[in-house]
């Protein structure tokens, strides 16, 4: 039998194809999707791996035996499921494993209006029915089963992001985007055709196997290409997109990265000139520079956990207009508090395009501190290490610590955060200051704790 407790994770199933699951699994997962969302229709699509379509399909099978219409948009983004969810009304799953390798692949399910699924909100319920499926057999097909539809939902997920940004006046932009073979190279044309920007794709082949290098920009080795690109062609912009393109990451036109958290606080400001006085979501990784820019704005920032489910669940509780996270998951409530890095590439392309200077001079008044990025050590106690780390700092005059995810130790100049992984035997680091020097010193004495 299956070990779902290998690929069931706290918001996804996400595993090695077929080693840890296949076709035939996924035809049970679809029967529990429509099993606890108790919908007489849902929409399924799916991205470019190879195993994504027989997956898909499998997983709309299973729907269809247990009596429920099935709306199937092929190939898209993780974001354009979203959007077909919100639009069409229905609970929704996508096939994909985002950035992960070539071998795996999973399930992100939505509810209706693409309101999350997770642990707390149906995916246990969801697992607890495959298992006792896989250990008693599969459940009787209903007399009437559901009906298979295709349908293109393409155009009108670019129709909806372009009423949401105009970018239709902006000086003309030149723009590199780097797909990494991943979705981006299928929505991207659709969604900047017509508009002010020279684009210079690169890697818009759909290849699941990633055949130029992993489709995880998050990783700096994976935007050099781009980087150089940018520079080569003297690109005002780098775009690059992770595998299912939910996310975007920015480089500017000296092909220097561009933290997601300044490009958090540029949406934010954006998005509260349009609704004056609105909430913004961050987690508690993002930068000072977003909490200080949302209320230089007249904002409210509100700061959360880390993970998708987390800033929706926010988001639908606050009413917020908008929420980001240093990992470059930008969710907007215009788009059903979902998250999509489409539609923040454009409104950083709008902000770009509606001024004469660079991209490095636009984002500078929202990168205000040094940052040391995510840093992740294998430890066996994680929970000792971070209490550890804990009792170091227990005495030093001004310190603050909070826990509402991991470790949050902050003084009046730098602050750093410690959380253990859900999934690995990780503990993950992120340290910010006031200038370089602080952050190197706050690394370095709080790794020496941790790896001791």
């Amino acid at each position: 039998m299956a070990d779902l407790s290998q690929i069931v994770k706290a918001y996804d199933v996400r595993g090695v194809v077929p080693d840890q699951w296949d076709e035939a699994l996924a035809e049970l997962f679809g029967a529990a999707f429509a099993q606890v969302t108790g919908a007489s229709a849902v929409v399924v699509g799916h991205d470019m791996r190879p195993s994504s379509p027989g997956l898909s399909r499998a997983f709309a099978r299973g729907a269809a035996a247990r009596g429920v219409d099935v709306t199937e948009i092929g190939l898209c983004s993780t974001d354009e499921l979203y959007f077909a969810s919100g639009h069409l009304g229905l609970p929704g799953a996508m096939f994909t494993a985002s950035h992960n390798p070539a071998q795996y692949n999973g399930i992100k399910m939505c509810r209706a209006g693409a309101a999350p699924v997770g642990q707390d909100t149906g995916l246990a319920e969801i697992r607890s029915l495959v298992e006792g499926w896989l250990e008693n057999g599969a459940p009787e097909p209903v007399q009437t089963p559901g009906t298979l539809t295709a349908q293109d939902v393409l155009a009108d997920y670019a129709a909806h992001l372009r009423s949401l940004v105009d970018l239709s006046g902006i000086r003309e932009l030149k723009v590199v985007v780097d797909a990494g073979n991943g979705m981006g190279g299928h929505t991207v044309p659709t969604v900047f055709e017509g508009l002010p920007l020279e684009l210079d794709a690169m890697y818009f082949e759909l290849d699941g196997t990633f055949p130029n290098h992993e489709a995880n920009p998050l990783d700096p080795k994976n935007i050099v290409d781009l980087q150089q690109r940018v520079r080569e062609v003297g690109a005002d912009i780098g775009l690059a997109f992770d595998g299912d393109a939910d996310r975007c990451f920015v480089v500017d036109g000296n092909g220097d990265p561009v933290s997601p958290s300044a490009i958090t606080a540029l949406v934010a400001a954006r998005e509260l000139a349009k609704h004056p006085g609105g909430t913004v979501i961050h987690n508690l990784i993002t930068s000072w520079s977003v909490p200080e820019v949302v209320k230089e704005c007249g904002g409210k920032p509100v700061r959360t956990r880390v993970g998708h489910s987390f800033i929706k669940e926010e988001m639908a509780r606050s009413g917020a207009i908008f929420g980001g996270e240093h990992s470059a998951h930008y969710y907007f409530r215009d788009f059903w508090n979902a998250d999509t890095g489409m539609l923040a590439a454009m409104h950083v392309l709008a902000a770009l395009g509606g001024q004469s200077g660079p991209l490095s001079e636009l984002v500078a008044e929202y990168d205000r501190y040094a940052g040391s990025g995510e840093i992740n050590s294998t430890v066996a106690d994680q929970a000792g290490r971070t209490a550890a780390v804990r009792a170091a700092y227990e005495n030093v005059p001004g310190v603050e610590f909070d826990e509402l995810d991991g470790l949050t130790v902050a003084a009046s100049d730098w602050w750093f955060n410690l959380r253990a992984s859900n999934t690995e035997p990780l503990l993950r680091l992120n340290v910010e200051a006031r200038d370089a020097e602080t952050v190197s010193r706050i690394r370095d004495e709080v790794l020496a704790i941790v790896r001791a």
